[in-house]
């Protein structure tokens, strides 16, 4: 694979790290929303343990919603953080050898999100199968920064 080649890969691969980042922060802004469509869909049975994990959140959103909207302000700060922290990865993209750290930088925070998740979850009464879903944001977030890596150290000894 030639410098050009490699370059385009990690242009595309940072450029789809960061959108996905941004768009899972993003979904933190309409939570009522969303909340409410999806109870409204009755795809999840309060018989199940997702059914009665989801049942649970909607009445603490729909409670938010109605007596302490300015808690949701939390939401939109949980949303513009990732927006920033997207904006982090404008280095590698214009120039990832002289910018690989911010790449490391993110496969440590994505190491980071396990321990949090593990600790604060069960602290804060979240179920085991909402904790993994958290946890699986750092495990897949890692691997295409992994990639990216490998391929900007190929690039660097190319150049």
């Amino acid at each position: 694979m030639n410098a050009s080649q490699l370059l385009f890969r990690i242009r595309a691969m940072t450029l789809l790290f960061v959108v996905s980042l941004i768009l899972s922060g993003a979904t933190a802004i309409p939570v009522y929303s969303e909340m409410k469509w999806l109870m409204a869909t009755h795809v999840f049975s309060q018989d199940t343990a997702i059914g009665a994990w989801l049942w649970k959140v909607w009445l603490g959103v729909k409670e938010v919603n109605d007596n302490n909207l300015f808690l949701f302000y939390g939401y939109d700060w949980l949303a513009f953080g990732h927006i920033v922290i997207g904006m982090a990865f404008i280095g590698p993209y214009r120039d990832p050898v002289r910018n690989k750290w911010v790449i490391e930088w993110g496969m440590l925070a994505c190491i980071a999100v396990l321990p949090l998740a593990l600790i604060m979850g069960p602290s804060r009464g979240i179920p085991w199968f909402h904790i993994l879903i958290d946890c699986c944001f750092g495990i897949i977030g890692i691997i295409p920064l992994y990639v990216v890596r490998r391929w900007i150290n190929q690039l660097e000894k190319i150049r």
